[in-house]
């Protein structure tokens, strides 16, 4: 589970003896006030809203395919947190009928917040007070370059606090992905064709882009907990920022491109996106199926082989939303016990990277090429190379992040530089041998390399 807790900077170090190894003694850790929980709670809310608000609306014009599909993204996105948020707290074996009532009229993180601003306010009047339940927890973290193993006391009400934030976070990953990601297309897609942008969807194409970007910076923090889960992680203020920046570009120049590209060409374009979309979503599967495993069982223990499937189902359709719009910076592997691949794998980010920019490529030309000027009053070629370059300057941060601000870089054994490098050493003999003529040199020069 992951930590929300703070401890201190420079821990209270009590080093007590092991049969196994040194343990370090961390100071009791700290709650903090659940910013996290009101920020998705009211970005919930608030694109809720503006939704049902813009179906109303295109409801009282008749405009009757604008209003269905903008319904059915909010509600898909909304049934998937209720049942996010369900799954985590475990809900189905408790006794809360209020909480399945609420969850059933779509208001579940309503009273989820309402319950993690009453356990936070518990905790606060009783500060400084011992809890009778409470249990150990290990981290590595590195301290001065050096890895040491902190064990931490955590009390029962902070971990149920923890609990609370873990499904947030699960919850802002959803309504990004599933539900902001196809919204925001969308309303950008029908504002381009109406050729006007009413307050309504204004404010729900900023809620959408909002939570588009915080939900993708979300997915980077929680791809490095999940890959390094045995150790103590902070995250810098300078470090997030070059991450919302990244993401933020990505995205942004991401999902422009898609509705440009879906402008120019209508239905025509629906085939490419289609298969696009399907190709992400089944690579996860086509390699369990070559590689002759069985379905994971570790899951939840309660669940059949069934619940199981509809679980990994839900997990394969977030992964393929996730990397339709943006790098997911986790690699899927349903064989293997954990679903993901812990290592850090530079080919399969490059190879991402330099697929979608191909593609952004593409369809940007195809809107140069054969965009309706009417669609806008600039210059297409100006617009086309505005997106690229932005695209460009997301992988830029992307490397900086990487290369010079990963939290625990020092733990990689090749980095963004010796995979760049070894890239360019392979091409550069290979180049060089074909321009030279067959003889004994050049033999024992590629032999060499």
């Amino acid at each position: 589970m992951d930590q929300v807790f703070e401890i201190p900077e420079e821990p209270n170090v009590e080093p007590t003896s092991s049969l196994e190894e040194d343990v370090i003694r961390g100071a009791n850790p700290r709650f903090t006030f659940p910013f996290g929980i009101l920020f998705s709670t009211f970005l919930y809310c608030g694109e809720a809203a503006s939704a049902l608000y813009m179906v109303r609306i295109y409801r009282k014009n008749s405009e009757t395919y604008w209003m269905t599909y903008t319904f059915s993204f909010f509600m898909f996105s909304s049934i998937m947190v209720q049942l996010t948020l369900i799954f985590v707290h475990r809900d189905l074996a408790k006794d809360k009928p209020l909480s399945l009532f609420m969850h059933l009229i779509l208001l579940g993180p309503v009273i989820r917040c309402l319950e993690a601003m009453i356990k936070y306010l518990t905790l606060w009047k009783k500060e400084g007070q011992e809890e009778p339940y409470v249990s150990l927890t290990r981290k590595k973290m590195l301290i001065n370059g050096e890895e040491v193993l902190i064990e931490w006391e955590v009390g029962h009400s902070i971990r149920t606090l923890a609990m609370h934030r873990n499904a947030y976070k699960r919850m802002s990953q959803i309504q990004a992905f599933l539900g902001s990601v196809p919204q925001l297309t969308y309303q950008l897609y029908v504002t381009l064709i109406s050729a006007e942008v009413p307050l309504g969807r204004a404010v729900l194409i900023v809620f959408s882009l909002i939570s588009v970007t915080y939900g993708a910076t979300l997915c980077n923090m929680l791809a490095i907990q999940i890959k390094y889960d045995e150790y103590k992680i902070r995250l810098g203020p300078l470090e997030v920022l070059c991450i919302t920046i990244w993401r933020t570009l990505e995205i942004t120049s991401r999902l422009v491109i898609l509705v440009l590209f879906s402008a120019t060409l209508k239905l025509k374009a629906v085939p490419f996106l289609l298969l696009n979309f399907l190709i992400i979503l089944f690579e996860p599967w086509v390699k369990f199926w070559r590689s002759g495993a069985q379905m994971p069982n570790n899951i939840e223990k309660n669940f059949s082989r069934v619940g199981t499937l509809v679980v990994l189902i839900s997990i394969t359709v977030l992964y393929a939303g996730i990397n339709f719009s943006c790098w997911s910076a986790l690699q899927l592997k349903l064989a293997d016990r954990d679903l993901v691949e812990k290592g850090q794998n530079w080919g399969h980010m490059g190879l991402h990277y330099s697929v979608r920019l191909i593609e952004n490529v593409i369809m940007v030309l195809v809107f140069k090429f054969f965009g309706v000027k009417v669609l806008l009053n600039y210059c297409h070629s100006l617009i086309a190379l505005q997106l690229v370059i932005a695209y460009l300057i997301s992988i830029g941060f992307m490397l900086l992040f990487f290369q010079y601000l990963h939290p625990l870089r020092s733990l990689f054994t090749h980095n963004v530089v010796d995979y760049l490098h070894c890239v360019c050493s392979h091409r550069h003999p290979q180049g060089r041998v074909e321009n030279s003529e067959p003889s004994a040199d050049a033999e024992a020069r590629q032999s060499i390399a």
